[in-house]
């Protein structure tokens, strides 16, 4: 496992602000059938918890009984509406909506790159730090857990994996990362290896 995460150095490699016209990571596999122009703009936060004996990261994993992505786990976020003044601000927004986050309690530290996914989105991963105490609550209707995983195993290249998949329109690899009982793969497993990118971790490459 990786030891201690420097989050000041993590921030100084952070981008500072989105790039929503520049490169964007694309997941594998999509690429020859995706148009970067016809993607739905959506942002998502990036939580890293401030605990006292070792940061983590907050996630949450999605009710069982939405149409789209039923039971995955993934970041608080969503689409990026008009009334949204930034992908900053939709993220936020978003958070609140669906887990109770008190904006107060959240200081944003930067931006990975944008991340191209296969349904269809074009997603602004928003780093942030939360200062406890916070209270959540989670929106029944969209969010069945809220957890958090120690931050050092997620950005550990160890902890890792690449799996292939064949759909009727593509193949490719998706990303996973298993933590106890649960199982995190696709867009978040996806950004969370970008952040360790940006911590500074090595990452051996996948065996395509």
């Amino acid at each position: 496992m990786a030891g201690d995460i420097d989050l000041a150095a993590l921030r100084s490699r952070l981008l500072t602000a989105p790039r929503p016209q520049g490169d964007a990571s694309v997941e594998d596999g999509v690429q020859a059938s995706v148009d970067s122009t016809a993607l739905t703009p959506a942002a998502v936060l990036v939580p890293i918890v401030l605990r006292r004996r070792a940061p983590t990261l907050l996630l949450t994993r999605r009710n069982d009984r939405l149409k789209d992505h039923p039971g995955q786990i993934s970041f608080p976020g969503g689409r990026i509406e008009a009334s949204d003044a930034s992908p900053e601000a939709a993220a936020l927004r978003e958070a609140q909506e669906e887990i109770g986050l008190d904006h107060r309690r959240v200081e944003v530290q930067g931006f990975l790159p944008d991340y191209c996914t296969g349904t269809g989105f074009r997603i602004t991963p928003v780093v942030a730090t939360l200062h406890p105490p916070f209270a959540l609550r989670a929106e029944p209707d969209e969010v069945a857990e809220i957890f958090e995983v120690p931050l050092a195993f997620m950005l550990d290249p160890a902890n890792h994996q690449r799996h292939p998949y064949t759909l009727p329109t593509r193949s490719g690899h998706y990303d996973a990362i298993p933590w106890q009982d649960r199982y995190i793969w696709g867009a978040t497993a996806g950004m969370i290896r970008l952040l360790a990118c940006r911590a500074g971790e090595v990452l051996p490459p996948f065996e395509r």
